[in-house]
């Protein structure tokens, strides 16, 4: 069975009595070079552990258990599991737990299904939960590499630099956390049914330490600040929040000695000059 023909797909859900759900941002694969390059991406071999969220009818799964020693899948989607029990037959190294992301304890299953040094998180992630489940793998500290494909432009904005349009505090979040990477695109002729946005494959490779000084609940709090209000300059959108324990002088005279001009906007700052910013607010 290919799982990225469309007449394979059309006959599972014919016999499962399938329906894609748009709620769950259910877009299915029918290139069969997508699957196997983000396998490759994700650069595995039979010492590694991989949990995967969203197998879908399993095409991704497929390469990642040809390629990895053990597969952990999440699914919330329970009219998938009999789907799955069928794709995945020939699979003995996958295992199929199903519930939500964003509910289970991930520690609890690389600890107890996923029993290897090395476990890496892998996923063709519906559009609706990429930020929450990035910010939750990325805080888990339980994973040698991310890779996920996503909407192309959210894939920009967590890859931009500052100064570029779209770097935002999301950003700035997952390059404290991992170095980000965009891969390569994917275009909706590659899916079905066909989204209407281009998506893209993005790897991200935890800091072993964070990659700037400084308290990060802090820093994230002048990044948030910062972003809250971007089209106003820093002095502006800090007076928003740390008005009531400084005044817009004060701040003015902060900025200037952390060697920022004043007229600075807060997308123009690196990570570096944010934790030098935070630790002269805090």
């Amino acid at each position: 069975m290919n799982l990225t023909n469309i007449r394979d797909i059309r006959a599972l859900q014919a016999r499962h009595g399938f329906h894609f759900s748009k709620s769950m941002g259910q877009n299915f694969l029918i290139a069969d070079w997508v699957p196997r390059d983000i396998a490759n991406a994700a650069g595995l071999n039979e010492h590694c552990a991989v949990l995967e969220i969203g197998p879908g009818i399993g095409c991704l799964t497929q390469q990642l258990a040809r390629q990895a020693g053990k597969v952990a899948a999440i699914e919330l989607d329970a009219s998938l599991l009999p789907v799955l029990d069928e794709t995945l037959g020939d699979c003995p190294n996958v295992e199929i737990i199903p519930g939500d992301v964003m509910k289970l304890d991930l520690s609890a299953i690389v600890s107890d299904k996923l029993l290897s040094s090395t476990v890496k998180a892998c996923a063709n992630l519906p559009y609706n939960i990429t930020t929450p489940v990035l910010t939750r793998l990325l805080e888990s500290n339980l994973f040698k590499s991310i890779t996920v494909m996503i909407q192309r432009e959210v894939a920009k904005r967590i890859c931009a630099s500052p100064g570029d349009p779209d770097c935002g505090a999301f950003s700035l979040f997952c390059q404290y956390h991992a170095q980000c990477e965009l891969l390569f695109e994917v275009p909706p002729s590659c899916f079905f049914p066909a989204p209407k946005v281009t998506s893209a494959v993005i790897q991200m490779v935890p800091h072993p330490e964070p990659p700037v000084q400084g308290d990060q609940d802090a820093i994230f709090s002048v990044v948030k600040a910062a972003f809250a209000q971007r089209r106003k300059t820093l002095l502006n959108a800090l007076s928003a929040t740390y008005g009531r324990q400084f005044t817009k002088e004060q701040l003015r005279q902060i900025i200037l000695d952390c060697g920022l001009p004043e007229t600075v906007r807060g997308e123009r700052l690196s990570l570096e000059q944010f934790a030098v910013l935070s630790s002269a607010l805090h």
